[in-house]
């Protein structure tokens, strides 16, 4: 069986309103409403899935609940690339409860709103993020999708962002002096 692998960069925008003027420029269109999320990382005390380089994750965006687990990245090159699987649940504070039960907690707490764009016939996909520590474009399909589309958007690849929204906070709060906690509004 194939195991499923995410592919994407990240990218620093000025502006939502400027990323979706950009978007809609070069043939851009919603396909995923603008919606908050609440993301949840989830490790034991121990921190075994982040020492490990793994993620396990549960999100709300609007009523829809999704379970995530991603592999450890891999190294080399200019896109994050980790394996991932998902799948939907019924219910957000249940699905919490039941990985609290085999010692799965709340570790990391982030917040955005996301708003999803795609391009008639193409196979990547373009997210708006809105974070407490900026706006980001993350650009998501084949590594060769990906360069094609950060080209024609006007993004040169030293500004092409791998890391995680953790981490990206985690480096932000340093910046600023300040305690690195939640990354919420």
């Amino acid at each position: 069986m194939k195991k499923p692998v995410e592919i994407e960069i990240k990218v620093p925008v000025e502006s939502a309103a400027k990323g979706r003027a950009l978007l809609r420029k070069h043939g851009f269109k919603v396909f995923a409403p603008r919606v908050f999320e609440e993301n949840l990382v989830l490790d034991n005390e121990a921190r075994s899935l982040y020492n490990l380089g793994l993620l396990l994750r549960v999100r709300r965006a609007g009523k829809t609940v999704t379970c995530t687990s991603k592999g450890p990245e891999s190294v080399g090159g200019p896109h994050k690339r980790r394996e991932e699987n998902e799948f939907q649940a019924s219910d957000f504070d249940s699905t919490l409860a039941v990985f609290a039960t085999i010692g799965f907690r709340e570790a990391f707490r982030y917040e955005k709103y996301r708003t999803e764009f795609s391009r008639p016939g193409e196979s990547g996909h373009v997210t708006l993020d809105e974070t407490p520590i900026g706006v980001f474009m993350e650009l998501e399909g084949s590594a060769a999708w990906i360069n094609r589309t950060a080209k024609l958007l006007g993004f040169p690849q030293e500004i092409w962002v791998t890391l995680s929204y953790a981490r990206l906070y985690k480096e932000w709060c340093e910046a600023r002096g300040i305690p690195a906690t939640d990354m919420r509004f």
